[in-house]
Formats: C-alpha cells, structure tokens, sequence
C-alpha cells in the first residue's frame, strides 16, 4: 500500500514538472525565458518550449503592428503661433529583450512613445509658419514631413527596443483665441479672390459685349445698304415699267388725268369740300364739262 502511494505521489510530482518544464509560442509573439528577473532566451519560433521548472518563468510580447492615438498637444510654429496637433503611431515591438529591460509594459512604452513623438513634432512644427501649415494642399509636402518625422522617433525608439512604423497627423487644430481671427482672415482673402474673379469676369464680358455691338452694327450697315440698293434697283423697275405701259401720248394723258384724281381725292378731307381749279386746268374743264 505504502508503495503504491509513494508512486502516485512520485509520478504526480513528475508531472507537475514536466507541465512546469513546457511552454508555449504562438506564432505572433514573441517569448522570453526569465531567470531571477533576467532575460535568459528570447524566442519568436512558434511551437513548444522548455525551460527550468520552478526557477523560470515565461514573458509574452506581440509582435503584431499596434496602434496607439496620441492626446492632442499644442506646438509653437516659427511665427511663434500656438496649434493644437492631433495625430497617432504605428509601431511594434523590435527587441522583446530591450524592451523587456528598458520598459516592459506596454502603457511605459506609449508613454515613451508620447513624449518622443511631441518632441519631434514640436522640432518639425517650429520650423514652419502657421500661414504654411493652415495652406498646406501639396499632399506630397505632407508625405515628406510626416516620413521625416517617423524616421527620427524610429531611430529614438530603437534605443527602446521599439520600431516605429508611421506617424500620422490627423489634423491641425487652432486654439480657442487663435480661431476667429484665422477664420476672418481667410474669409477675407476669399472675398479678394472672389472680387478679382468678378473683375475679371465683368471685363471679359465686356470684351465680348463689345465684340457682338461691333458686329452687330456692322450687319446692320451691311443690310441698310444691301436694303437701300434693293429699293434703288425696284424704283428703277417700276419707272422702267412705268414708262413701258405709257409709252403713247393716249396713255400718258390718262395717266397724268389719274395722277390729277388721285390729288383732287387726297385734298379732300375733312369738312372743306371746296375745291380751287383754274379754268385752263384739265381736270376742271373735265369737271365742268367744258371739254
């Protein structure tokens, strides 16, 4: 009975330190042996592991790409202007051993993170104008400076076993008492630009307006003269056909005598009904039938 006892014991005893003696990695961290509070082995091969039981212990860190938004901060620009910079880190971890001895935690290392990537903005920021900041449109501009700033928090996050894989600002912001003299500064170069594309406009359109007047009037002279030439030549038909159907001494005497009615008929008007003859007139001897 004792024997058997005593070998429960012995194999329950083997295998708490073969579980004790294992460990396991995935395949997105990384796995560090501590040994009396030092890093021993560091490991990122996934699979199962060994290490002393008892007298070792196992620490785990991603490997994967985080993401940490940095509180918005305020940055003086070259014309010593305050502006609010809202922006966020893409980093990982380089270095699970210098991590591990430098910061350890991950809330130590997007504190560090934090005040590194201020100062860097703070530098960048202070070598350009607010005026610059506020208009900068060229997206590549921007590439540049947010590249060049990456570039230096990487190259001081190394020192902490932490790569930095981008910084992005998400926007500029201005300060409170910074906001309605900006925005009634860019309302009034709005208004310029309006003005002058209104000055513009109103003199090109008087360029054009101009232009038709010209040629309208010239179309107008053309037709007046092309009119004037068409009434020339139908006043000579009609005087050539005139002179072609009273072309007797019978006809033209009948012609005149309708001529001679047509006059005594437009003097006829209103309620004077007399009318003057001379007594050698035709058309009174006609009339009175002296002839």
């Amino acid at each position: 009975m004792k024997k058997s006892t005593l070998l429960i014991i012995a194999l329950l005893l083997l295998a708490v330190v073969a579980v004790n003696s294992l460990f396991v990695v995935a395949e997105n961290e990384y796995a560090c042996t501590v040994r009396f509070s030092k890093i021993i082995e560091t490991t990122d091969q996934a699979g199962l592991h060994f290490k002393v039981p008892f007298m070792d212990s196992v620490k785990y860190f991603s490997k994967a790409t985080q993401f940490y938004d940095i509180p918005p901060s305020e940055v003086l620009t070259s014309d010593k202007q305050n502006m609010t910079v809202d922006c966020y880190v893409l980093w990982s971890i380089k270095d699970p051993k210098l991590f591990y001895q430098t910061l350890g935690t991950r809330a130590n290392a997007e504190q560090r993170l934090d005040a590194l990537t201020y100062n860097e903005l703070k530098t960048v920021m202070g070598t350009l104008a607010q005026a610059d900041i506020i208009n900068m449109e060229d997206g590549g501009k921007r590439n540049d400076i947010y590249a060049s700033i990456a570039t230096d928090v990487d190259t001081l996050a190394t020192n902490y076993g932490l790569r930095v894989e981008d910084v992005k600002i998400k926007q500029f912001d201005l300060p409170e008492s910074n906001l309605n003299a900006v925005y009634t500064r860019m309302i009034s170069e709005r208004n310029q630009m309006a003005e002058k594309y209104t000055a513009d406009g109103n003199y090109e359109a008087s360029i054009i307006r101009n232009d038709v007047d010209k040629q309208v009037d010239i179309m107008i002279s053309d037709a007046e003269a092309e009119a004037a030439k068409l009434e020339a030549e139908g006043e000579g038909e009609y005087m050539r056909l005139l002179a072609a159907a009273y072309d007797t001494p019978d006809k033209k005497e009948f012609y005149e005598f309708t001529l001679a009615l047509d006059a005594l008929k437009d003097s006829l008007t209103g309620d004077e009904k007399t009318v003057i003859l001379d007594a050698d007139s035709e058309l009174a001897k006609i009339l009175t039938g002296s002839k």
